[in-house]
Order: structure tokens, then sequence, then C-alpha cells
């Protein structure tokens, strides 16, 4: 991941206010998988779990550790982290993979008796519940050792591994300043061509029912303050209806959705997701209350999602989604509106296929840090200087963020640069 832009051409300095323990140049990351273990694997042992493409009934989670570069001090780690051109190679690695407990399976068993079906609940499994438990606890520790009590789950798309999924989002969180907890969402997606394709959208309705118990569980840590999702690509699918469904299940109502589950931003970036199901699924029941904010990325040289377009006969994916879809109207309301932000990524480099261009882009990796570490709306007078489009978006070109007069916005928001506890 190339240095983001705002490090460049700023004194900004997150890494200044890491605690002593979280210092070094492995990155802890908290993984949820139901991907089945590859029990078969010569080369398994416990300190690296290897987990394949098929599914399991129960998740897991443990910690994975993603390490940056080859025994590099901090101080050095620090400075390349801000330099332009780097004097050393940061190569990354995941170099443990250890699993901590496994939820109990869903269901329990197959064939369930009309006497269990007739109760509310069904019966806790213990081993389960002590999993759930270990789980939680796991997030009060390592929140104890940040100032910032949020929880920053990453959804990845298809094609991804496990260590796929560590590896983007240990990035980004070590871009941020490694703030609370940054937590690896692992689903079952396929890797390969169309057959791979077929499977991983199978596989994202497999795997909604264990991201929304996760979300319950971070949810139900009395230390979290807030949890912000990061999806990406065919994640989005996953998220946006895991999200949902617990909206509904919340009673579709603002406040019990955003005090139940603790929601703070949704990002949905490069969203391989049909418009129409979009409007349908999630703009007709109001999905956008259940979060605080809402963030969605896209970018016209996706050349992913053009590829996804054509699969599916045509059909407009969201990533890709223009401003001629909208009334005069709805337009002006996207112009005023902090909550639902639509940003084009207007970059000369969109990344591999275009399509990962939300961390790889020091321009737009930018304006993810400046939105979820700093919690910051878009504006130049609050530190995000996203530019005003005419179209109703916002835009980021590559010279993002531009002059220094947006560093204002944040010390006013911030004082300090410190981790923002609330949205200004």
């Amino acid at each position: 991941m190339q240095t983001p832009s705002i490090y460049l051409r700023s004194d900004l300095n997150p890494w200044a206010d890491v605690p002593p323990s979280m210092r070094g140049n492995r990155v802890p990351v908290l993984y949820v998988t139901d991907r089945a273990p590859e029990e078969d694997d010569q080369d398994a042992s416990p300190n690296h779990k290897a987990y394949g493409a098929k599914r399991s009934r129960s998740a897991a989670f443990g910690i994975a550790e993603m390490q940056i570069g080859q025994n590099i001090p901090w101080d050095e780690l620090v400075r390349e982290s801000r330099s332009a051109t780097r004097a050393k190679t940061l190569d990354l690695s995941v170099v443990t993979v250890r699993e901590l407990g496994r939820f109990a399976p869903t269901p329990p068993k197959l064939v369930i008796s009309d006497a269990e079906l007739a109760q509310t609940r069904p019966v806790a499994d213990p081993a389960g519940r002590q999993a759930e438990t270990r789980f939680v606890a796991e997030i009060s520790d390592r929140l104890a050792q940040s100032p910032c009590k949020d929880v920053f789950v990453f959804v990845h798309g298809f094609g991804n591994t496990l260590e796929d999924s560590v590896t983007t989002i240990g990035q980004l969180w070590h871009f941020m300043g490694r703030p609370g907890v940054a937590v690896a969402y692992a689903w079952p997606t396929g890797v390969g061509q169309l057959r791979a394709y077929n499977y991983s959208r199978e596989s994202g309705d497999f795997t909604i029912y264990h991201l929304k118990q996760t979300l319950r569980l971070i949810a139900s840590c009395p230390d979290v303050a807030r949890i912000h999702v990061i999806a990406h690509s065919r994640g989005t699918d996953v998220a946006s209806t895991a999200i949902r469904e617990l909206h509904l299940a919340a009673g579709g109502g603002e406040v019990n959705t955003q005090r139940v589950l603790k929601l703070g931003t949704l990002v949905l970036a490069a969203a391989d997701l049909d418009i129409d199901v979009v409007i349908q699924r999630l703009a007709a029941e109001r999905v956008g209350r259940a979060c605080q904010q809402v963030a969605i990325y896209v970018c016209n040289r996706d050349r992913a999602l053009d590829t996804s377009k054509w699969l599916f006969g045509g059909a407009m994916r969201f990533g890709d989604i223009r401003s001629s879809l909208f009334e005069p109207a709805e337009l002006q309301i996207l112009r005023s509106s902090q909550r639902l932000q639509i940003i084009d990524a207007r970059v000369a480099d969109p990344g591999y296929y275009g399509h990962n261009y939300f961390y790889s882009n020091p321009a737009v990796s930018s304006d993810l840090i400046l939105l979820l570490r700093y919690q910051l709306p878009p504006g130049t007078e609050y530190g995000r200087p996203l530019n005003r489009s005419a179209s109703g978006f916002w835009a980021i070109d590559d010279d993002y963020p531009g002059p220094k007069t947006w560093l204002e916005g944040i010390r006013r928001a911030q004082p300090e640069h410190g981790d923002a506890q609330s949205p200004p």
C-alpha cells in the first residue's frame, strides 16, 4: 500500500499516539471465518492454521499477525510509512494464524423436533457460549490497549483468501495509526473464474448468518463504542444484507438499530451489487438508518465491475453508479447530505483491474482514513476536502487532499489530531 497523500502533505502522524504495547512491525488482526479448515494440510501448525474455500457451519475466530518488512525497528517503520519513496522494501506476510475458539454450528443439528421448534430461542450450546465469551473478552483485552474504543470490520470480496483479508485490513489499520481493534471477516469465496464466482454468490448467502452473529457479539462487548464496517466488491452484498436483516429484526427504527448494534460508518467500496436490488432491498427499507453514516466509493474505470455487469446481462453495478440515475431534487439532497456520501474516485491509477483503489490509491486511501479514523464529514471546513461535483457526488482527484487549509478543519474537530470519539 502506498503512503496515503495526507501524510506526505502535512505533519499528521497517527503513530505518535500508538501505545508502546502495540508498536512493532507485526500487526495483530482479529479474524472470524466460516471457511472450513484444511485439516490435511501437511504444513499445518498451531501457529499457522490453514483455511480453504469450503464452508463450515461453525465459524471460528483467532489472531493473525501481518508482518511488515524484516526486523525493522518501530521508528524506522514510522518513517518509511510517511515517505513517498521508501528506502526499504516493506514486504507483507502473514506469519501466524492462531485459532482461539469456534462457535457452535448453525444450526446445532440438522433435524429439529417439534418441541424444540416451539421454543422461542434454541437451547444454548455450552461450548459455543464459552467461545462467545472468549471472543468478547479478546475484544475487551485489545481495546484496553488503545485510547480508541472502535472496532473496524473488513468484509472482503470475490477471490480473496483469509490472508488477503488480513493484509488488506492490516495495512489500512496500520496507516490509520492502529486505533481500536481491526477484524478481518473471511467468508468462503471461491478462487478462479466463472464457476468460482457462482460459488461465491451462494457462499455470500451462506455466510450472512455468521456475519450477523459476529456483529451482534462485537456490539455486546461493553467496551465497544462503535463498529465500522468496510466492505469491498462482493463483500458489499454480504455486509449490506447482514445489516439489513439486523435492522429489520431491531424493528427498522434508527434509534433501536444504532443503540443495539453500535453501527458507526458503513463503507461500500467498488460495490458489486445490482443497482435495482439496492433500490428495492436497501433504499426502500431505509437500511441507511442503521448506521451513523454511509460512504459509497465508486469509479467508472472499474473493469472488474464491467465484467460483472456483462455476466449479469448488463445490469448496472452499484460501484459504477452514475448521477443520471437520480432526479434533480434527489441530487440536491445528495449535495447537502453528510450522512449518505457517494464518492467518485477520479484517479489515474485505480489499482489492479481498477478494483482495489479504496486502499491502493494514495488519494482515495487518504479520504478513507479521514473518514474512519477522524470520523470527518465531507467538506474542507471539516478537514476532509472532497471536491463538490455538479453531479451531486463528491469527488477525489489525484491531487487530493490539496492545499493544507484542510488541516485547520481537523484541528478544530480533533484538537492535536486526536482520535475521534463521535462525529463533529
